[in-house]
């Protein structure tokens, strides 16, 4: 079995609109120590993540006290919203989960989010076969994952996690790397 514990960021700094360097806040860098406890007796080997700033600091603090490097990913990066910030949010989220091809200028649709999370996930388990894996992910990258292996999960489901920040999702692989289980786990 592969066992992969993809972990959704903590409280990130919404006042810097630069994705890529958004930083955690004080609450965010507090609450990264929920995942080091959650984390501690689940026997990681590997510790990943979106190289977004944000996602790495959540997962910083595990991999420091437990003598784990991090090696980032570039396709587990969060969906790229378009060129400026988007003031309603919740409208355009509901738009791209109503039509998975949706996208503004410049953007990313969910189905692309979708299929390079998935491909990313897809090399970790043929890396990383039998391993216990800590992935440093986003809210919609993570939804869209379990979007993959669960249909049923939407918009609903999308927008009750949208301030759950951190939030783990474990995803269990039998030696086939089918997924035969999910698991959530709400830090708080």
């Amino acid at each position: 079995m592969t066992r992969v514990y993809f972990v959704r960021h903590a409280e990130p700094n919404y006042e810097n609109h630069d994705d890529l360097l958004r930083e955690l806040t004080p609450k965010g860098m507090e609450d990264r120590k929920l995942v080091t406890a959650f984390l501690a007796d689940k026997c990681i080997d590997v510790v990943l993540s979106s190289p977004y700033k944000r996602a790495v600091d959540t997962v910083a603090d595990f991999a420091e006290k437990n003598g784990l490097s991090i090696e980032t990913i570039d396709d587990f990066r969060e969906r790229k919203v378009g060129s400026g910030w988007i003031e309603d949010f919740k409208e355009f989220s509901r738009s791209q989960w109503s039509d998975f091809s949706y996208k503004l200028a410049e953007g990313e649709c969910i189905k692309e989010v979708q299929d390079r999370n998935i491909a990313a996930l897809n090399t970790v388990l043929e890396k990383h076969n039998g391993k216990n894996i800590v992935v440093g992910s986003h809210g919609t990258a993570l939804s869209t994952i379990i979007n993959y292996y669960d249909n049923s999960f939407g918009y609903g489901d999308f927008e009750k996690i949208r301030f759950l920040m951190p939030w783990i999702v474990e995803f269990v692989f039998d030696d086939d790397k089918k997924c035969v289980e999910i698991n959530k786990f709400d830090l708080k």
